[in-house]
């Protein structure tokens, strides 16, 4: 099975100088996983632009346009937190694109990902956090409407809540969400996911995997038939935005689990990259890059007869 991974750097969004948002580090993590061999050139390909109606099925109208066409209040745009441009109009667009392409590719392959994504502090008819448009619920109900797909799991490990995504499925009967995150980091006023397990600042790897394996027996218990992964890196100790204490093998000992997890069940899964604003920036990339060795070793190196059926 060849991978099938959706990059958004091919629109190049330049921000103001000491920018809190990295967004070099999509391109560096898509030549990172080519130098490391962990990726093909052939095998990363460019996101399309999602349409506006598949936005629509989670954002309000009137909020889509006005992002679209730069009209957004300067209060929304200041909460989101990265200037509008027509530029960023369409990475926004791929970031949604590459997520409902990785979802399509998971349905068919088993696994699919995008080298963006994972923006989950978006809400119906404001952005937030980084975050314009919810790429995890805009993929998730694509999902259910045209797949026939009945439960979804979305499992968000970056250091910060979900909120978007927590607000916009509460009491979904066919949407499970699990968010594992800093307590007393952002957002400072959380929204109730159907499973929230808040760390203590300075949470390191072992308290970290064994909340992640009590997490994932309440994932169990929902049975999906498909998991969206949020696999945000800003859990690592070096990173500028993160309160918890992870090293590099426990972000790949988190992410093998997971993977693992859903491999063994047959449950398709959506990899998402989530958050990631580590001092110095190349241990960001180290971080991501541990989240695909994980993938290859479960995906592309598993012999059929490991897997349980």
């Amino acid at each position: 099975m060849r991978k099938a991974i959706f990059y958004t750097h091919h629109y190049e969004v330049r921000l103001p100088p000491g920018h809190r948002f990295p967004m070099q580090k999509y391109r560096m993590l898509h030549q990172a996983l080519v130098q490391s061999g962990l990726a093909a050139e052939d095998e990363l390909l460019p996101a399309p632009l999602a349409a506006l109606w598949e936005i629509e099925r989670v954002h309000t109208p009137a909020y889509v346009r006005a992002f679209v066409d730069g009209s957004l209040p300067p209060s929304l745009e200041r909460r989101i937190g990265i200037p509008w441009s027509p530029v960023f109009v369409q990475r926004t667009l791929a970031s949604v694109g590459a997520t409902l392409e990785a979802a399509r590719t998971a349905m068919v392959t088993g696994f699919g990902a995008a080298l963006s994504g994972g923006t989950h502090h978006a809400f119906p008819d404001y952005g937030e956090g980084f975050c314009v448009f919810n790429d995890l619920a805009i993929a998730a109900t694509m999902l259910l409407e045209e797949y026939g797909v009945h439960r979804i799991a979305i499992v968000d490990l970056d250091v910060h809540q979900g909120n978007g995504t927590a607000a916009i499925f509460q009491d979904h009967p066919a949407v499970f969400t699990l968010s594992i995150h800093a307590a007393n980091n952002y957002p400072f006023r959380k929204e109730r996911s159907s499973l929230d397990i808040a760390l203590p600042d300075g949470c390191g790897d072992g308290q970290y995997l064994e909340a992640l394996d009590r997490a994932l027996e309440g994932v169990a218990q929902f049975e999906p038939e498909v998991i969206l992964y949020q696999a945000g890196v800003d859990v690592i100790r070096e990173d500028r935005l993160g309160r918890l204490n992870l090293s590099l093998e426990g972000v790949y000992q988190r992410d093998k689990k997971v993977l693992q997890f859903a491999y063994i069940r047959n449950i398709p899964i959506v990899l998402t990259m989530g958050g990631g604003y580590g001092n110095p920036l190349e241990q960001t990339i180290a971080a991501h890059l541990r989240t695909y060795s994980a993938v290859a070793e479960i995906f592309y190196r598993c012999s059929s007869a490991e897997r349980i059926c």
